[in-house]
């Protein structure tokens, strides 16, 4: 990833290094392509993350490079795309991500900065007057009475009392001073605290977009057009970012005695992007940003035929001798600061000098025995004879040409002689002056154990060591089987590594009440909404609420009441959904008759699903049960007991509109054939046709309109015919 330095108002362009790539080349300076502003258009919130889309538009230089500026730190390079609005003749023909750093005129504009380092000084002074306070305190509660010393021959010594009591006094009257003292500055020292966390807390809750350094970083995105010179068109830039997520939230207004209401859907969105979305649309989907959408390829194998020889994929095994590359490096000792003080080194006297560092052994050489000379030693794949054929040497630069990246050998390979775990691998590199000696390593006469036996035939690298341009280039601290060699890496300098990880830390935010993922209850669709207006939502990691419209939903209000478990009418509204859209789950605020009634928990309802939300008791409908039971005896030899259960209940309107009310009774459910329950006309059982609820065995119903101020009454029952043989002696039956 390349660094550029974009020229200050009133100030001539500079360079700055990039991370591991040396200098940024003149040929790829700021004033090279053309640097077009871009605004932020609309946003995309996923489950996980975000897709920005931002609208740049200038005039097509000569040789059709541009840069696209404005983009945050935190994007997924791989996620970029560009196109050109319109059909105007110009197309995108590459596009990469490259980091662009400003040196600002003034210092840090962080107010919050300033004033959390400002609170944390007041802090850490006021603590240290508590604390010397404290040592003084300790001090005077230490003063204790000290006779002088006394010869052998010396009579004994009287101390008079008047001394200890003033003594006593003293330390009494200075320990009251010092305490309320101590008083004050342990309130002080608690006042500076509370500060100094409200300082943090608002400093951690800023936004990320603006710039905490001397020196703002972006990404740019330097995109080449192809097509006519001079042209004026709008390019479309588009990119992911993490850091972003939403849960859904409903508002729902309802009249009573009404059959429609509004049911308001709103999102809450928080995100850490590092860039503010200031005026800009917002759509939420429920879909995972992160899966992958790639088909697999499906390779035919055919039985009893000869098999097609599988194209080649350029790897090849590692170059030997890459471990002497770094003897000069090896030779030179430890960095500045990285080792020890020379004095520190074990057995060495202040101020000698150290011994020179031991020279490093060449790749598969063996150690000298009595001092000889080390005789370099080829190392031979899989450590056997030189078996292998001689291939014939592919054109410079070709996909497997030895030293081109992923090539036979190249860094990283598995099997390949210096790979972790290969045969032949170089040896680690020697250690820092005064470190304590390596353990024995395994040598050719005494192995340490088998080596692997190879496997035969190609290599087969995976598909992270095929990705050439995720590749990295290990340098001379990494240990010594990984040095000179390429190996996959993360993709990400370590700052943009720093912000994504910032970023993505949303995603661990407590939920509000009764909210959802939208993973979680989107199940195996996914969802988008769009918002009726551009919002902002500032780049602060908090939760923030956006208005995304209204939705038509039907609407009615049923009172429901089981007075078999307890005497009270519950007012439910029931939803149904007329939209071709799912309303996932989330929190719903109720409003009837323009009054906030409560906070309920909507469940999720597919088009066309219908679901009840409760709304608690309703104290204007009164509902009495009352239950007679009769027990008698029937059949020709009186060998049938019968419970008979009568139900009566009683309900009364008090509201000012009419109401529907069901009433739910169960009656017992038997499995055995001998024993009869025979009801009573008056109640029904519940149809499947409700698609609201499930109902326990046994459930039954009762459905009336009372009218605003009326009363009735409901009757039923149940027989229970139990034969002689199948009673409980002694046992409860009645209830």
């Amino acid at each position: 990833m390349t660094i550029h330095l974009a020229p200050a108002p009133g100030r001539s362009p500079r360079r700055l290094p990039s991370h591991g790539n040396g200098w940024v080349g003149e040929h790829m300076t700021a004033g090279t392509a053309p640097r077009w502003a871009s605004t932020l258009d609309s946003v995309v919130v996923y489950a996980q993350g975000a897709l920005c889309r931002r609208l740049a538009r200038g005039t097509v230089p000569a040789g059709g490079r541009v840069r696209v500026a404005g983009l945050p730190r935190s994007l997924d390079p791989g996620s970029l795309r560009a196109r050109v609005v319109g059909a105007s003749g110009v197309r995108v023909t590459e596009a990469r991500v490259e980091v662009e750093a400003e040196l600002l005129d003034a210092g840090p504009s962080d107010e919050l900065r300033r004033e959390e380092e400002r609170l944390r000084d007041a802090w850490a002074a006021a603590r240290d007057r508590r604390d010397r306070q404290l040592g003084l305190i300790e001090e005077v509660g230490a003063l204790r009475p000290v006779p002088p010393a006394r010869k052998r021959d010396d009579p004994h010594r009287r101390t008079p009392v008047d001394a200890w009591l003033e003594l006593s006094e003293f330390v009494d009257e200075r320990l009251t001073g010092l305490h309320g003292r101590l008083r004050e500055l342990e309130e002080e020292l608690s006042r500076a605290e509370h500060e100094l966390t409200v300082a943090v807390d608002r400093l951690s809750r800023a936004s990320t977009d603006a710039p905490s350094a001397a020196v703002a970083a972006s990404m740019c995105a330097v995109l080449t057009l192809d097509g006519a010179g001079g042209a004026e068109v709008e390019l479309e830039v588009e990119y992911g970012v993490p850091g972003a997520v939403w849960v859904p939230a409903y508002q729902l207004t309802h009249r009573e005695g009404e059959s429609d209401g509004s049911l308001v859907l709103r999102a809450s969105v928080a995100q850490r992007t590092g860039e503010d979305w200031t005026g800009v649309r917002i759509a939420l989907a429920t879909a995972d940003l992160r899966r992958r959408t790639g088909l697999p390829r499906l390779r035919s194998v055919r039985v009893g035929r000869s098999q097609s020889a599988p194209a080649p994929s350029g790897w090849r095994e590692h170059p030997a001798g890459l471990t002497d590359l770094f003897a000069g490096y090896d030779t030179a000792g430890p960095r500045p600061g990285t080792g020890p003080a020379p004095d520190a080194v074990a057995g060495a006297a202040p101020g000698s000098v150290p011994p020179p560092p031991p020279v490093p052994l060449p790749e598969g050489a063996s150690p000298p025995a009595f001092g000889g000379a080390v005789a370099p030693v080829r190392a031979r794949p899989g450590g056997g004879p030189r078996t292998a054929r001689r291939a014939a040497p592919a054109a410079p630069g070709a996909p497997g040409a030895p030293g081109a990246p992923g090539a036979p050998g190249a860094p990283g390979a598995p099997g390949a002689p210096g790979a972790p775990g290969a045969p032949g691998a170089a040896p680690a590199a020697p250690a820092a002056y005064g470190a304590a000696p390596p353990p024995p390593a395994a040598s050719a006469v005494f192995p340490a154990a088998a080596p692997p036996v190879p496997v035969a035939g190609p290599p087969r690298p995976d598909g992270a060591e095929l990705d050439y341009s995720a590749l990295v280039l290990c340098g001379p601290d990494e240990p010594g089987g990984r040095r000179g060699r390429l190996f996959p890496g993360s993709g990400f300098d370590p700052v943009t590594a720093e912000y994504r990880r910032r970023a993505e830390t949303v995603g661990a935010l407590p939920l509000p009440g009764y909210a959802v993922r939208p993973r979680e209850s989107a199940g195996s669709f996914d969802h988008r909404f769009d918002a009726a207006a551009p919002a902002d939502i500032p780049s602060d990691g908090t939760w923030h609420t956006v208005t995304v419209g209204e939705i038509p939903v039907g609407l009615r209000t049923e009172y429901i009441c089981v007075p078999s478990v307890e005497q009270t009418v519950y007012t439910t509204l029931v939803l149904s959904n007329a939209t071709d859209q799912a309303l996932l789950a989330g929190p719903v605020e109720v409003t009837v008759n323009e009054d906030f009634l409560l906070t309920a928990a909507l469940p999720t309802l597919a088009p066309g699903g219908v679901s009840r939300v409760g709304l608690g008791p309703a104290e204007a409908i009164g509902v009495t049960r009352r239950v007679n039971l009769h027990e008698s005896t029937a059949g020709l030899r009186n060998n049938v007991t019968v419970l008979d259960h009568r139900v009566h209940v009683e309900l009364a309107n008090r509201l000012p509109v009419p109401v529907s009310v069901e009433v739910r009774e169960r009656v017992p459910v038997t499995s055995d054939a001998d024993i009869r329950i025979e009801e009573r006309a008056g109640w029904t059982a519940p149809g499947d046709d409700t698609g609201l609820e499930r109902h326990a065995p046994g459930t039954r119903l009762w459905r009336i309109e009372l009218p605003a101020g009326g009363t009735a009454a409901l009757d039923g029952g149940y027989e229970i015919r139990i034969p002689a043989g199948k009673a409980l002696t002694g046992g409860n039956r009645r209830s």
